[in-house]
C-alpha cells in the first residue's frame, strides 16, 4: 500500500507520517518511510535546490520541472522497489503538493502539472492524508523549528492559507483517495484520527 501525507508547512504531517510508520511496524508490517522532495540520493540533491534560498530563486514553471525530476528519481529508486517487495510505503508529500503549490497557488499550472504527472510519474497513492492545520498555528511551529529549509515558508501566512484551501479542494475533487485529518489537539489525538481513516479505507477494500 502506498500512503502519502500532505498539508501546509508546519502542519505536523512529518510527525504523523512517522507515527503511522511506527504503528504499522509494531503491527508487523514492513514499512518504508520516505519524503519529497527527496527520498533517493539524486532527489535529495534536488531537494536542496528547491527548499533553500530566496523565494524568487525559481519560477513556478522551473519548480514544477525540478519537483517532477526529483519525484521520478524517488519513484524509480525507492517507491516502486519497496512496493514490489510488499512493503507499505509512506511518503511525506507526493504529487498533490505539486498540484497545490505550483498548479494552483504559485501559478495557474494545474493542467500542465497533471499532464507532466501522467507522462513521467503515472501513479497515485492508495490513500492521501491531508493534515489540515490552522496556518497561524503552523507558522508558530515553523518559527520554533528553525533551520534553513524555509524557502516556501517565506511567502508568508497568506500563502499558507491559500495552500490550505488548495488541499481542501483536492479532498473534494478526489474523495475516494484524499482524506482531511483535523490537526487540532495533541499528537496522539491526530494520530488516532489518522489510524481511524486508514482503518476505514482498509475495511472498505476488504468488503469491495
Amino acid at each position: 500500500m502506498f500512503i502519502s501525507f500532505e498539508g501546509i508547512d508546519g502542519s505536523g504531517k512529518t510527525t504523523q507520517a512517522r507515527l503511522l510508520a511506527e504503528h504499522l511496524r509494531a503491527a508487523g508490517h514492513e514499512v518504508v518511510l520516505t519524503r519529497e522532495p527527496g527520498g533517493a540520493p539524486g532527489a535529495e540533491e534536488i531537494r536542496r535546490l528547491l527548499v533553500e534560498g530566496a523565494g524568487d530563486r525559481w519560477s513556478p514553471e522551473t519548480e514544477l520541472l525540478l519537483f517532477t525530476a526529483a519525484r521520478r528519481d524517488h519513484l524509480e529508486r525507492t517507491i516502486r522497489p519497496a512496493l514490489a517487495a510488499g512493503a507499505v510505503v509512506i511518503s511525506d508529500r507526493f504529487a498533490d503538493s505539486t498540484r497545490v503549490y505550483q498548479g494552483t497557488v504559485r501559478a495557474d499550472l494545474r493542467a500542465t502539472v497533471d499532464r507532466l504527472h501522467d507522462l513521467m510519474i503515472g501513479i497515485e497513492p492508495d490513500l492521501t492524508l491531508v493534515i489540515d492545520a490552522d496556518p497561524a498555528v503552523a507558522m508558530t511551529r515553523l518559527t520554533d523549528r528553525g533551520g534553513n529549509e524555509d524557502r516556501f515558508e517565506r511567502f508568508g501566512p497568506g500563502f499558507q492559507q491559500r495552500l490550505r484551501d488548495g488541499f481542501r479542494a483536492l479532498a473534494i475533487e478526489a474523495p475516494q483517495r484524499v482524506r482531511l485529518i483535523d490537526a487540532a489537539g495533541s499528537l496522539e489525538d491526530v494520530a488516532a484520527r489518522v489510524r481511524a481513516a486508514l482503518a476505514l479505507v482498509l475495511s472498505a477494500k476488504a468488503t469491495a
